[in-house]
């Protein structure tokens, strides 16, 4: 009898970037199971950033995100071009066993976790992991984030890269997870450029194809006990989706949508 596949556990709020992910990886850890908490609303994101942020510069946030959404129809050529490029789904494979939950920080999350005892935990396009949930976590837990840290942690990496003509940096990082916002030892880097017709609602998904690699890099390390994470220098910025006046700004005075 064959032994069993180590258990590779991905956290994800769902939607087509992490799909991607979780079927790339299915190819290379066949005990790849995915646990999907649910969306946090925007309006109770809005809210939480309002307390940090103002509610001016939360509302201005909460414009762009809705407009983001609504141009999305626009680059839906674009999509179909990058998903192709990568040769998966963007839909969750059903050979891919899934898991529901309300939030990763939940105490039902946690007695899931510790039942499946996986090996690896993978973190893409969740909530921030609260500590005590992380502290009780059977294994190392990892993170896919679109940015290139510390430069450019938080959401939107990629985009603020470019505004602040840092192309160089556009990229994504493979890094372990801690409790600060995208602070844990760096794993892997890559770095790519954006093509024809993206902008910031796709830039995320040139990131997380560039990132496929990496991921599984990390993934593979995490399940051997090969972690070896360095903390990159240079400043860090914790980064949040632009207010509508800022894009517009930008968009019309350098050319990043």
């Amino acid at each position: 009898m064959s032994e069993r596949a180590p258990t590779v556990l991905l956290l994800t709020a769902g939607g087509p970037n992490p799909a991607i992910v979780a079927n790339a990886l299915a190819t290379r850890f066949p005990g790849l199971q995915v646990v999907l908490e649910a969306s946090e609303s925007k309006w109770g994101i809005t809210r939480r950033r309002a307390r940090r942020l103002g509610w001016a510069n939360a509302l201005g946030q909460l414009a762009t995100m809705i407009a983001a959404r609504l141009l999305r129809r626009f680059a839906a050529r674009r999509t179909a071009e990058l998903v192709a490029s990568s040769g998966l789904s963007d839909e969750f494979s059903p050979a891919i066993p899934q898991h529901e939950v309300s939030s990763i920080n939940d105490e039902s999350c946690v007695v899931l976790v510790q039942a499946l005892q996986p090996k690896a935990i993978l973190l893409v396009s969740t909530r921030l992991m609260s500590p005590a949930v992380l502290a009780s976590m059977p294994c190392p837990v990892i993170n896919l984030h679109a940015g290139i840290n510390p430069a450019y942690r938080g959401q939107m990496g990629g985009y603020w890269s470019l505004v602040e003509r840092d192309s160089g940096n556009f990229g994504a990082t493979v890094h372990l997870v801690d409790a600060g916002t995208d602070t844990g030892g760096t794993l892997y880097e890559v770095r790519t450029a954006p093509g024809k017709g993206d902008f910031i609602s796709t830039y995320p998904l040139v990131l997380t194809i560039a990132a496929l690699d990496i991921t599984r890099k990390g993934v593979e390390d995490a399940l051997t006990g090969r972690l070896s994470p360095h903390q990159p220098g240079g400043p860090s910025a914790l980064r949040f989706p632009p207010a509508i006046w800022d894009w517009l700004r930008y968009g019309l005075a350098r050319g990043v949508w």
